[in-house]
């Protein structure tokens, strides 16, 4: 057998082509991990809706009602956390296989499909997962501020400039959502 350079190039391409099948193992731990976050989601709620039986009792003294109500609150951010976080590995998961592995053709077909997987490539993935993941990192942030004790005029002043903080974090993530469509309709 004849070294031929260019057939050995043509099958190492080849082989790196097909190589990108492989992230269908992200693909399916993605889709592994988020029914786990669904899963969390579901037990937050079973406690929310305990927790909210015994806030209606009408017995309750108003210090312990006031105790149950943070808790429900919490178990309602924590909820609402662990939906996010599913969303977001489902979308990372549905992205990654159009990405590197094919178009999904129910998806194509479907009526959501079409808003969900606005992800043409990897920036639009990452920007969608950044987007997605401060979200989770506001819930988060309010998540801590309703169990926080505030004890002195300065712990509600930090409260303040921490919110207007988090407000200015979600609005230049609008602004370079906008700024990043303005580029797509018009590049």
């Amino acid at each position: 057998m004849v070294w031929n350079p260019k057939r050995v190039e043509l099958l190492f391409e080849f082989a790196l082509w097909r190589g990108r099948i492989l992230i269908v193992v992200g693909v399916l731990a993605s889709m592994v991990m988020a029914v786990g976050a669904l899963f969390m989601a579901a037990v937050d709620v079973l406690y929310l809706l305990v927790g909210l039986r015994q806030y209606a009792t009408l017995e309750l003294p108003t210090e312990v009602r006031t105790q149950v109500r943070a808790q429900l609150v919490a178990n309602i951010i924590k909820a609402t956390d662990s939906f996010l976080i599913a969303a977001i590995l489902i979308i990372v998961g549905l992205a990654l296989y159009e990405l590197f592995v094919n178009k999904i053709d129910a998806a194509e077909r479907s009526e959501v499909g079409p808003r969900l997987l606005r992800v043409r490539t990897v920036d639009d993935l990452k920007d969608r997962v950044a987007k997605l993941i401060l979200l989770v990192l506001v819930i988060e942030f309010f998540q801590r501020a309703v169990r926080m004790s505030y004890e002195s005029p300065l712990d509600l002043l930090y409260l303040a400039l921490s919110i207007l903080l988090v407000g200015a974090a979600l609005a230049l993530s609008a602004l370079a959502g906008h700024s990043s469509a303005q580029e797509t309709d018009h590049g």
